[in-house]
Parts: C-alpha cells; sequence; structure tokens
C-alpha cells in the first residue's frame, strides 16, 4: 500500500468511526460541527462554494470548499494530506472553474 492510500483509508476509518459514535450516542446537531476541507472527493456533507452543490457532490479529495460534519471540537486537530481541517471555507484544493 502507498502512503497515500493509507492516509486516505486511516481519515476514512477516524470518520466513520466519529459518525459511528455519534449515531451510538444519539448525538445532536449542537454536537456535531461543519470542517471544511476534510472530506474525500464524492464524500462530503454539503457545499460551501463553486464547484460544489450539496452531498457527495465534492471533485477533488480534501476540497476547501466542501464540508463534512465532525464531532464538535475535532475539526481543527483533524489533518489530511493536504493540511489541517478548517472552521471556514479554504482556498486550497478548488475545482477549476
Amino acid at each position: 500500500m502507498t502512503t497515500k492510500t493509507i492516509t486516505k483509508s486511516a481519515l476514512i476509518g477516524a470518520i466513520s468511526a466519529a459518525a459511528a459514535m455519534s449515531a451510538a450516542n444519539t448525538a445532536s446537531a449542537a454536537d456535531m460541527e461543519k470542517c471544511y476541507g476534510v472530506a474525500l472527493a464524492g464524500e462530503n456533507d454539503c457545499a460551501a462554494g463553486p464547484g460544489t452543490s450539496c452531498e457527495g457532490t465534492s471533485t477533488i479529495d480534501y476540497q476547501g470548499n466542501a464540508w463534512s460534519l465532525v464531532p464538535a471540537g475535532t475539526c481543527d486537530s483533524i489533518e489530511t494530506p493536504a493540511g489541517a481541517g478548517s472552521l471556514d471555507p479554504l482556498d486550497r484544493n478548488l475545482p477549476e472553474a
């Protein structure tokens, strides 16, 4: 396996685990936050700008204007090969207009 594949697998696992914990604890929306730049292509929860419209429409891994819901307080600590997640839209990995 390549480092990129391992990193993607680890990120997918972390997001899946967070989602499973959230579902198991019946977390409310107040327990979650939008985290930009952490979703793999096609796996975002929704969007923030051009190039995406909503769930599953991001076209680039770690697209800066696409977000995923993560447990509150964890976004800034999510590291991707493109950099850390952000509570605000990012100007990285944006689709060409």
